[in-house]
């Protein structure tokens, strides 16, 4: 059985003006859930752009392979799909994924 990964999204930046997000929010995921009494708040856009890297992610696939990361290691980045200014009132969500 392959080893399963604890993954831990930070909010890094907003471009824009974000409803639900603020700077240093944190979604935990434990594979297959995200752990609600450890998650700061989640936003559906944001899932949407994420969930399909978070599965081969949890199973130790490289963020560099999965064009998250420019280099080798447990860090890797993603953000949300809301383009913001000016083609909505919402805004980009930068967010930094650690592997544990």
């Amino acid at each position: 059985m392959r080893q399963v990964h604890k993954l831990t999204l930070t909010v890094k930046e907003i471009r824009g003006k974000c409803p639900v997000h603020k700077l240093g929010d944190r979604i935990v995921f434990e594979s297959p859930e995200i752990v609600t009494a450890k998650t700061d708040a989640l936003c559906v856009h944001a899932m949407g752009s994420m969930l399909s890297m978070l599965i081969p992610l949890v199973r130790g696939i490289s963020f560099k392979d999965l064009g998250l990361a420019v280099k080798e290691g447990n860090v890797g980045y993603i953000q949300c799909l809301d383009p913001g200014p000016p083609y909505t009132h919402g805004g980009t969500v930068i967010f930094e994924i650690k592997r544990e």
